[in-house]
């Protein structure tokens, strides 16, 4: 069994208070959750305003199809233009 993890730290550009905030990660991640059936959550930074940080995870038998996996998850966030990667951080388990 091969876990993929990773941690990313976002910059929220439309954001002007906890509801603005709240409204846009629920909406990136519910199309996470759909899109590619990885666990995901906001693990940080839940009290400010134009920052959050959030996890997810996924497990395959594969090395490789974990890579892969969380790459187009990482892409998919890079392509919303409410929102900016700051910061990411990868590890396979």
């Amino acid at each position: 069994m091969i876990v993929g993890i990773c941690s990313i730290e976002l910059m929220i550009y439309e954001s002007n208070s906890l509801k603005d905030k709240r409204h846009v990660i629920k909406s990136i991640i519910g199309k996470i959750q759909s899109r590619f059936n990885v666990s995901i959550a906001e693990v940080d930074l839940n009290d400010t305003w134009r920052s959050s940080q959030i996890g997810f995870a996924c497990v395959t038998n594969d090395s490789t199809h974990a890579n892969q996996i969380i790459s187009n998850v990482l892409k998919f966030i890079e392509g919303d233009g409410r929102v900016e990667i700051i910061e990411h951080q990868i590890e396979i388990l």
